[in-house]
């Protein structure tokens, strides 16, 4: 076995982390390179810096992906309009391509010989992850210390931190009792009560968004400009991908809007319960679907919903990074080029209610033809006889049988 010199780990500055962090260094007797995201999971990223440079750390790396992770993986994948098993965003899933590919990045930077991370053997992201850096880097080590080690429990974990004098900080004065995960798209809930599917989550566990009860009684109305499928502007005031979800985020969460409660069946085999916030992206996912509806060919807007449950999968399973999935993005890109004008919304008590849409250049909305009223001879309703005669002529021979 090649010994390993250097090994970039991803890096919250967490209880796990801050322990495997540690571990790298007595088990593998290696040097560790830090690498922490912003990728606006809402707390500060900075005392992760102090605490790798407490744990002797030289090289330490904290980059603001806030921007590259909304415009490079959240706007690609919502337009494809993708949805996993119905309802869930993969808030989580669509982040990790994007710290696989900058771990990578690093290791070559620093020379590194592995990278690592503390997902569980148990769960999705260890296999996005490692499919991910595998695709950009063949040849990479992993070190995966939960498939590695024996403190498979929270309280083995407490008992190493305090045998080696990690720090153990309180969140709002006491420690959560889920596994939560969050950046710019979402914010997930796991553990604790959640682990039974018949209890119902606790009202103070959700952070983003006020319940529906709570809301205002008064709707938000949102203008939302796309252009080549991506929001540009909210209510007329131009936004970089990152202020779009933001802003979204905000005025989403405070009408009570984008929490889910679902079991999913994950890669590995096991069925598990989340509850997710995805306040922005409920609103994003209901405008865009708007857009669509009036600047899509009938026939291509169709494909895409069928080829979206495949894609999605190839995002949840962590193949962000693999040929087929590029290969759709093409395809899906190549589908949004007319996808461009307005979309109006209200926002009210958990709903989003679509009042408008609106595309002053590629509106495929012909209001002469669909009208109720007389038309004057734009379309002529005695030509659906002989095309529901011929579409029906399989169905009537094979009931004369």
């Amino acid at each position: 076995m090649t010994a390993i010199k250097k090994v970039v780990l991803a890096y919250s500055g967490g209880l796990d982390t801050s322990i495997i962090l540690k571990w790298l260094q007595d088990e593998y007797h290696c040097e560790v390179v830090t690498f922490t995201a912003d990728i606006g999971q809402g707390e500060e990223v900075e005392p992760a810096r102090m605490k790798a440079q407490a744990a002797g750390t030289k090289e330490i790396y904290i980059d603001d992906l806030r921007e590259e992770f909304v415009r490079d993986y959240v706007f690609p994948m919502f337009r494809a309009n993708t949805i996993y098993e119905g309802e869930y965003l993969l808030g989580t899933s669509i982040a990790r391509p994007l710290i696989a590919k900058r771990l990578v990045e690093i290791a070559n930077e620093t020379g590194a010989d592995a990278i690592s991370h503390g997902a569980t053997g148990k769960g999705n992201d260890q296999v996005r992850f490692e499919l991910g850096a595998y695709a950009l880097k063949p040849d990479i080590k992993v070190i995966a210390p939960w498939r590695e080690w024996d403190l498979n429990s929270r309280e083995k974990l407490l008992v190493y931190a305090e045998q080696h004098g990690i720090p153990i900080e309180m969140k709002r004065g006491k420690q959560s009792p889920y596994s939560m995960d969050a950046n710019l798209l979402h914010i997930s809930y796991e553990g604790g009560i959640l682990e039974e599917p018949w209890a119902a989550p606790e009202e103070d566990m959700w952070r983003w968004t006020v319940s529906p009860e709570k809301a205002p009684d008064n709707s938000t109305m949102l203008d939302l400009e796309f252009v080549k499928g991506d929001i540009v502007a909210i209510d007329g005031q131009a936004m970089t991908p990152a202020q779009v979800l933001s802003h979204l985020n905000k005025v989403a969460g405070e009408n009570g809007i984008g929490r889910l409660d679902l079991v999913e069946n994950r890669y590995v085999g096991m069925k598990s319960r989340g509850c997710y916030e995805t306040p922005g992206g409920t609103v994003m996912l209901k405008a865009h679907r708007a857009i669509e509806s009036i600047t899509l060919d009938r026939e291509v807007a169709h494909l895409k919903d069928d080829l979206m449950p495949r894609y999605a999968n190839l995002i949840y399973n962590g193949y962000w990074w693999s040929p087929e999935r590029e290969l759709l993005q093409e395809l899906i890109d190549a589908s949004q080029v007319n996808v461009n004008g307005k979309v109006r919304l209200k926002l009210y008590k958990g709903n989003v209610i679509v009042t408008g849409r609106v595309s002053d250049t590629n509106s495929l909305f012909d209001t002469s033809i669909a009208t109720f009223e007389d038309d004057e001879g734009a379309y002529n309703q005695k030509d659906a006889e002989g095309f529901i005669k011929l579409n029906a002529l399989r169905m009537r021979i094979a009931a004369r049988l």
